[in-house]
């Protein structure tokens, strides 16, 4: 067995791509849907060995080869198995339109690895101090999560499927995302996650297991935090009025074929209005496939035969401006009607998505007869600010906080640390993604924002989930991929702000600084 091993591990071939490309497929199944958190503590160790391996044999007395293409090949094969398994559901959202399928290598391939490199660079960057001390394993855990970060804010940002989102099976381990958020989080995580590695040193091993027991204490400790934080809640609902999410489980396909009036019927008769009752009704983005906001009275009729002046309804449709120079922009909007369909408040999307929305380096692009995925040719612009909107006052001057799909994936840029909305809604369509883990995923996204703001969150997901969140992440009523109907609570009020509220990704940056003054005098020590 051991010939075996060694013999395998002499193939450069398969130590610096296939099995790193495993590992990185291994790691997904750390995230929902599966949850199997536990397969970390095997892929992780695994990668700094793998590290520790491929350091000796370029720095052999026999082979001095020290060549840091190999380091940053061994990151880029982890980081490509991890996303092209854990990102293949962006590929299903080319199936929906002929014109977009022979682009599904493009996405299915090119866009993991183009993510794959942040994971190249930060293992290169950790191999400079391989070791199987303590101070490595802090040194590996800053450098992958600042790399997380990058990844979440440069070319527009995609914070997706970070380490730290594999807890979200566990609603008391991820309470501390109301004191550090989602990065922080993540950095702790890796270290974790990790810390395995250390039990290969064989001489002066003491040192090691006690940290790793120190990292046990630390893990029991904050789930004894979690439990007594979810067992301690205050929320207040005004009870005077209610919010009523929608989910219709419309599939893309009839959007596009059926009459949109017939659409619009069957989604009133999910939402069940009743005349006398205040409520706000929340359907879903992209429910208007062919209508602009600005096309929406020729249903005037049909609303207020249906809804009445308690009713507000909120929805997602695209807006069209004309600005002085006589250009139209157009905008992914969050919306919020009254009975009449007269306009109460407008929200334009700021986060795009990148070919979902917009076409990057679109007067090029437009040559061949490319457009954005979405409906229409005309690329969304961004909106320029997103503020907190105040219900008039049949709804108490209630604050709502609009959130359009995608942007619920930004850990701590959802609002400004000086406002504080009682609620806030998150619409989405999820029907591009089919069945696959990419609703699950997207989804726990809104659970980690709900517990870093301490804000209820209301959630309307056409072929996703959609739910009641508390600010614990606690699911208060939900319904699933694939059914179709509403759920409905009281308005909740704000209570008060966490910490990570009020001072957002400040507190990452924080503890990397301890990590660096830890890792200093770990290092110092020989620890």
């Amino acid at each position: 067995m051991n010939y075996f091993l060694k013999n395998f591990l002499e193939k450069r071939f398969f130590v610096l791509f296939c099995i790193p490309f495993l590992l990185g497929i291994i790691t997904i199944f750390g995230f929902s849907p599966y949850n199997l958190t536990f397969v970390n503590f095997f892929t992780f160790p695994a990668i700094l060995f793998l590290i520790y391996f491929v350091k000796k044999k370029t720095q052999s007395k026999y082979r001095k080869k020290k060549n840091d293409i190999y380091f940053f090949l061994l990151g880029l094969s982890f980081g490509f198995g991890f996303f092209i398994f854990g990102n293949y559901w962006i590929s299903i959202s080319l199936t929906h339109d002929e014109m977009f399928k022979n682009f599904i290598p493009f996405a299915f391939i090119i866009i993991p690895l183009f993510l794959a490199i942040f994971f190249g660079f930060s293992i290169l960057l950790s191999s400079r101090l391989i070791s199987k001390n303590i101070y490595f394993i802090l040194y590996f855990s800053l450098i992958f999560s600042l790399f997380e970060f990058l990844r979440g804010h440069l070319f527009t940002g995609f914070p997706w499927n970070l380490i730290s989102y594999t807890w979200s099976w566990s609603i008391e381990i991820i309470q501390i995302l109301s004191l550090i958020g989602t990065y922080s989080l993540s950095l702790i995580s890796i270290t974790i996650f990790c810390s395995p590695f250390l039990l290969f040193k064989k001489e002066n091993n003491r040192k090691n297991i006690f940290f790793i027991i120190f990292l046990a204490l630390l893990f029991v400790s904050n789930y004894f935090y979690g439990n007594y934080k979810t067992k301690n809640d205050n929320y207040i609902f005004d009870e005077n009025f209610s919010v009523k999410i929608i989910s219709p489980n419309f599939s893309l396909e009839e959007y596009r074929n059926k009459d949109e009036i017939l659409q619009l019927k069957r989604l009133i008769k999910i939402s069940e209005p009743e005349k006398e009752k205040k409520t706000i009704f929340i359907w879903p983005e992209g429910i208007f496939y062919e209508s602009y906001l600005q096309d929406l009275s020729i249903y005037k009729d049909l609303f207020a035969k249906n809804f009445s002046k308690n009713h507000l309804i909120v929805l997602g449709i695209t807006n069209v401006k004309k600005f002085d120079n006589n250009e139209n922009k157009y905008f992914n909007s969050l919306v919020i009607l009254n009975n009449e369909l007269k306009i109460q408040n407008v929200y334009n999307k700021i986060k795009l998505v990148p070919f979902g929305e917009f076409l990057p380096f679109e007067n090029f692009l437009t040559k061949f007869g490319l457009k954005k995925i979405t409906q229409g040719y005309n690329a969304f612009s961004s909106g320029d600010d997103r503020k907190i909107i105040t219900l008039n006052k049949n709804f108490n001057n209630k604050l709502i906080l609009p959130i359009v799909c995608y942007e619920i994936i930004y850990p701590g840029q959802l609002k400004k640390k000086n406002e504080f909305p009682d609620l806030i809604i998150n619409i989405s369509e999820d029907a591009w993604f089919g069945d696959s883990i990419g609703p699950h995923q997207h989804f726990t996204k809104a659970v980690y924002r709900a517990i870093e703001e301490g804000i209820f969150i209301a959630r309307s997901a056409n072929k996703g989930i959609s739910a009641f969140i508390d600010p614990n992440g606690n699911i208060i009523k939900s319904l699933n991929t694939g059914e179709a109907g509403n759920i409905e609570l009281y308005f909740p009020q704000f209570i008060e702000s966490t910490l990570f509220s009020v001072y957002g990704n400040k507190i990452f940056f924080f503890i990397i600084f301890l990590y660096i003054f830890t890792i200093l005098i770990f290092k110092k020590l020989e620890l």
